[in-house]
């Protein structure tokens, strides 16, 4: 569209400049035709006196002259009207794209920054729109995976429709980094990568292991092997190893056991840690995410600590609020860190805080129904639904290994999930008990609106551990 509206422009500035020239050389023809006629001597009625004659050609130079800068005038006029024109175009052009993207693809956005996590001032990669993508999108097979996890396998139990898979996630002002398998293997060879934590890290752990198994195409260089609380990928060429350690509450607590953990009133020994951390103190790449398990599922519920044991007869149980938990979990993982890791060795990375979908409500929706049949993101810009209070703990208390020389870098994925009530697996899971007559008349009642479907949004949280390992 450019191209045809400056053409005529162009003609017109040309047509100037040559009118311009035409008239300097009538004038210069007729400043040498009267110095012709002055020197010949020949045509003395033509001649003037010196007087008028000098005042003449000054007049023409001066004509000359303003001719010129009419002319350059005009040039620069022309010139600054083409620009604003291009400029005009180019601002409808983008005005009217960012409408139609906005209609198909503009997710919300809101909350705290990634950038104001990290303090990094490059470009944030939690901030961003999500961008419909049915070409590199997704970047496996729900289906061909044979590692992944019942309880996130969607398209295996029966979920139709699959535009939760093709929703690429676009930072603003740049790119996430491209994800490549083997350069990710090649960077954990001789390595162990390991995911502590709850249901919704071993979500991601299985989101990574299915990124990368795609890639070896020789069933027997890979293996999973069960064990207890550890579940452990090997990709034997390599001798790389992803592993999952179940650790919900960091510390050891009721909630241990990775089957049966389903407890009305959850424990943790504040002052005992090493059960756990013995399993991941070898480890060369350490994610942990625990925010799931400390939050309130109703305004009264409170958390139980106990000190001492009861082998030593000193036993003392407290109970406090669920975020002083926490922070008394937070605290004995920070001393353990600070006392046993390599720095030069060990790079640690703690989760942002997955967001659920149970309120329908909040985002214009039915209670009733949580995130039951919802097969779209949030569209309303500046939508933010997580308490950030719990990062925010866990930020307060990791920075103060920074002067040990220990960084615990935040994944912020908060934000962008928050926006994706359409990426759970609701019904369409792997269900580890029978359901009820009641449960099955009412889908929403048992409707997983915590966990992520895979393929999905958990990609994009291993996008942001890749570029973080092989570029920051």
């Amino acid at each position: 569209m450019c191209r045809f509206f400056i053409a005529p422009i162009v003609i017109v500035e040309r047509d100037s400049r040559e009118l311009a020239m035409h008239k300097r050389a009538e004038l210069s023809t007729m400043v040498s035709e009267e110095r012709m006629k002055t020197v010949s001597g020949k045509m003395t009625v033509l001649q003037s006196p010196v007087g008028v004659r000098s005042i003449v050609i000054y007049l023409v130079a001066f004509f000359v002259l303003a001719s010129s800068i009419v002319f350059l005038f005009d040039i620069a006029g022309q010139e600054e009207q083409v620009q604003m024109a291009v400029v005009k175009h180019e601002r409808q052009r983008v005005k009217v794209q960012v409408q139609v993207e906005a209609r198909l693809q503009e997710p919300a956005m809101g909350g705290t920054t990634e950038a104001e996590e990290t303090g990094e001032e490059e470009c944030s990669w939690s901030r961003g729109r999500w961008v419909y993508d049915n070409v590199s999108r997704p970047l496996y097979s729900g289906l061909k995976c044979a590692f992944i996890l019942g309880e996130v396998a969607c398209d295996k139990y029966d979920r139709k429709d699959v535009l939760y898979q093709h929703w690429r996630w676009q930072p603003h002002g740049c790119d996430l980094p491209r994800f490549d398998a083997i350069r990710l293997l090649e960077k954990l060879r001789n390595k162990r990568l390991v995911f502590v934590g709850d249901s919704v890290n071993r979500n991601q752990w299985a989101s990574l292991v299915c990124m990368v198994e795609a890639s070896i195409p020789d069933d027997r260089l890979k293996m999973r092997i069960f064990n207890g609380s550890l579940i452990s990928f090997k990709a034997l060429e390599y001798n790389a190893t992803i592993d999952f350690y179940w650790s919900p509450l960091l510390v050891e607590s009721n909630g241990d056991n990775p089957i049966i953990h389903r407890v009305e009133y959850r424990i943790i020994r504040a002052d005992r840690i090493e059960k756990h951390a013995s399993v991941w103190r070898d480890a060369d790449i350490i994610v942990f995410n625990s925010y799931l398990w400390w939050r309130k599922q109703n305004d009264d519920m409170k958390m139980k600590v106990m000190y001492g044991s009861f082998e030593d007869g000193d036993a003392r149980i407290d109970e406090m609020e669920m975020i002083e938990g926490f922070e008394i979990a937070l605290k004995k993982l920070t001393e353990w860190l600070g006392e046993n890791i390599d720095k030069n060795k060990t790079r640690i990375f703690f989760a942002g805080s997955s967001p659920t979908h149970i309120r329908g409500s909040k985002w214009g929706g039915d209670d009733s129904k949580k995130c039951l049949g919802e097969t779209e993101p949030i569209y309303k810009v500046g939508y933010a639904a997580t308490d950030y209070s719990l990062m925010a703990k866990a930020k307060s208390y990791f920075q103060t290994l920074e002067p040990k020389g220990i960084h615990v870098q935040i994944l912020n994925i908060t934000e962008l999930s928050d926006s994706r009530k359409d990426g759970h697996p609701t019904v369409f899971r792997k269900q580890f008990v029978t359901l009820t007559k009641e449960q099955i008349a009412n889908p929403a009642s048992y409707a997983d609106c915590t966990h992520w479907c895979l393929p999905g949004v958990p990609d994009v949280w291993n996008e942001f551990l890749y570029g973080y390992l092989m570029y920051r």
